[in-house]
């Protein structure tokens, strides 16, 4: 399961028809820390290991006539 440390002092709730300052915050924000932000979410969402996961493969021999 997920084990990093969210600093939970650091957000706040609003509403979402609120302008507040988010845009202003992701546009200052360099796309390497976006990446981050985005993988930190990926990992509470689905866990550590969801990416290691594979589909199983099913394999089925049939005869033609």
């Amino acid at each position: 399961m997920y084990t990093d440390k969210i600093d939970k002092t650091a957000f706040s709730l609003g509403h979402l028809h609120d302008g507040g300052d988010e845009k202003q915050h992701w546009r200052l924000v360099t796309p390497q820390e976006r990446i981050q932000a985005i993988e930190a979410m990926r990992k509470i969402l689905y866990g550590k290991d969801a990416t290691a996961a594979r589909l199983q493969r099913v394999f089925e021999v049939t005869k033609f006539k």
